[in-house]
């Protein structure tokens, strides 16, 4: 009896299946990615070129002069811009910097306890609270607009920094909770058995052993804050009357007048001062930010 054996052919790299050299993209493709990501990058930094664009320009030729390279420069639009208006305009950055970095502090205290509470403990209504903060997710801000105005108005918290920063500390973003109880879930119980045999309670082991575990989500939130808050104009401008609390959206918004003659090179100007700390905190925690994004919910 004759046995035939057949041997099989090894995937060769040239086929759809087999090998890794498949999976790789030419020179070419590659290049020709590169362009396509660049000029896609290009179209969404446009907003972004023209404004500073507009800061170097005449007033009266920002919207004449349709070049993202100005015919006349002014640099001077810059210091004009910085005393401008009835307070320099460092005043109106210090007013933010304290608001955010509060609100910062405030977020994570808050939003990690509650998280906490409902990752790692267990206590009757758990799931049910949890559904209850999830639908304020689907809640429009905005619906609460008049029963907060005039529960602040109660409390004479008008024309203060109470109202932008009392709910930070009161865990009223369901969105950051949200975020920490994913990121607090796909670390192993285990932690929590041995912090238990070693003597800890539910808050040391929150302090001693998950908080620091919980750095990227930390990060993450921290970042979604002040960006938020940062850019944040409605509340501001609803609760504060006083032009030396202004934050600086509201000192923007100076610049500009009912009468048609708006400084738009100063404004453009102290736009991009101010937008400049947000990109600075942005580079600072991206690592973070992508760390916390990409962790978060898995097991």
């Amino acid at each position: 009896m004759t046995i035939t054996m057949t041997r099989r052919k090894a995937p060769s790299s040239q086929e759809p299946d087999g090998g890794v050299a498949n999976s790789k993209a030419t020179p070419g493709r590659r290049f020709l990615r590169h362009v396509v990501l660049i000029a896609i990058g290009l179209v969404m930094m446009y907003p972004l070129l023209w404004m500073v664009s507009s800061s170097l320009k005449l007033s009266n030729t920002v919207f004449t002069d349709e070049s993202l390279w100005p015919s006349t420069w002014d640099p001077s639009n810059y210091p004009r811009g910085w005393n401008a208006l009835a307070e320099p305009f460092s005043l109106y950055l210090m007013n933010s910097f304290v608001i955010v970095t509060l609100s910062i502090v405030g977020n994570l205290l808050s939003c990690s306890l509650a998280a906490y509470a409902f990752a790692r403990l267990q206590f009757a209504g758990r799931k049910l609270f949890f559904a209850m903060m999830l639908g304020t997710m689907m809640l429009p801000a905005h619906v609460l607009t008049i029963p907060r105005y005039v529960l602040f108005d109660k409390l004479e918290w008008l024309n203060t920094y109470y109202p932008l920063l009392v709910p930070n500390f009161l865990a009223t973003n369901g969105f950051y909770i949200f975020l920490m109880v994913q990121f607090m879930r796909a670390l192993p119980t285990e932690l929590d058995d041995a912090a238990r045999i070693d003597g800890c309670g539910p808050f040391r082991t929150f302090w001693k052993v998950i908080m620091p575990l919980c750095m990227p989500a930390f990060a993450t939130t921290a970042i979604f804050t002040f960006i938020s808050v940062w850019n944040e104009f409605f509340e501001p401008l609803l609760y504060l009357t006083d032009p030396q609390l202004y934050t600086v959206p509201l000192a923007v918004r100076q610049f500009m007048d009912s009468e048609g003659q708006s400084m738009w090179g100063e404004m453009f100007a102290m736009s991009f001062v101010s937008l400049a700390p947000v990109i600075g905190f942005f580079i600072a925690g991206q690592k973070y930010l992508v760390k916390g994004i990409a962790t978060t919910g898995l097991r």
